[in-house]
């Protein structure tokens, strides 16, 4: 007769798996030793092999205990999601968020697919804009929280991750270091345009805004259209685009911060939808790079 895995023995195999020491996973899972030694003789007993070699000096993990380490992990992680919805009330009602246009169109949406599956009541409301006037409407109740583009001499609210800046351009940008800049980038208060202008300062190059938008769309586009060069994070570049670092005689880029602000993070709304962002932002500038 087949017999189950029990979320117990499950929950000790895995400290003991991570741990590699009895007497560190019994206290990482509030038990005894000879207690722990006795689940994973009882789950040996179940799976009818193996999961460890245990010497005086030493413990390793078998194969058998390497393959049950991936299952343990899903059993235990769908256990905690079915307690975790069970015992508390599902989320409903409305979070207002603000982004620049930039994470809006590129990160958000695929953080908005991950509330929408776990929390399908939970409604949000997204506002473009750039990160000031964002803080002020944070400020004034208008948003719940509001993700922020910072200078690194600027930093505030929680830090989310930084993202290196590039100059960027069309394919085929070829510079001139004898002529003028013309430039599409961000409105004046934008951070990744307040760091361009002071690298542009430590230079001798003389330059001119040809397009000023929040539109990351209409910069692209006018980046393709004629020879104008750009600022970009690095997530944030379309595919026909070109990093032109080092192929314009300017001096690189320093990073930018990214970080979340919150009206007030203890309405288990904002909470909840805090932790989301906080824990799949970066993932998510991955996914789209």
């Amino acid at each position: 007769m087949q017999r189950d895995l029990e979320i117990d023995l499950l929950r000790s195999f895995m400290a003991v798996a991570s741990h590699l020491n009895f007497t560190k996973a019994a206290q990482s899972v509030s038990r005894t030793q000879s207690a722990v030694s006795l689940q994973m003789k009882r789950l040996e007993e179940i799976v009818g092999k193996s999961l460890f070699e245990r010497t005086r000096q030493s413990v390793s993990i078998t194969p058998t205990g390497e393959a049950l380490k991936v299952y343990a992990k899903r059993i235990l992680l769908a256990n905690d999601a079915a307690l975790s919805q069970i015992r508390q009330p599902e989320a409903e009602g409305r979070v207002r968020i603000g982004a620049p246009d930039d994470y809006a169109t590129l990160v958000l949406p695929h953080i908005l697919s991950i509330i929408g599956a776990e929390h399908p009541r939970l409604q949000i409301e997204v506002v473009c804009e750039n990160t000031p006037d964002l803080l002020r409407a944070l400020d004034g109740g208008d948003l719940d929280m509001a993700i922020g583009v910072h200078t690194p001499g600027s930093v505030s609210g929680q830090i989310i991750c930084y993202e290196p800046l590039h100059w960027v351009a069309a394919p085929g940008y070829v510079d001139d270091p004898d002529t003028s800049l013309s430039l599409a980038l961000w409105p004046q208060d934008c951070a990744s345009r307040v760091i361009a202008m002071d690298v542009l300062k430590q230079t001798d190059r003389t330059w001119r805004i040809a397009y000023s938008t929040r539109s990351t769309g209409l910069i692209e586009r006018a980046l393709l259209g004629g020879s104008a060069l750009g600022v970009m994070e690095a997530s944030c570049i379309p595919t026909s685009l070109q990093i032109v670092d080092g192929q314009v005689s300017l001096p690189p880029l320093p990073e930018i911060a990214i970080s979340l602000h919150c009206s007030d993070d203890s309405l288990p709304n904002i909470r909840l939808v805090s932790e989301i962002i906080l824990a799949s932002f970066a993932s998510s500038l991955r996914r789209h790079a």
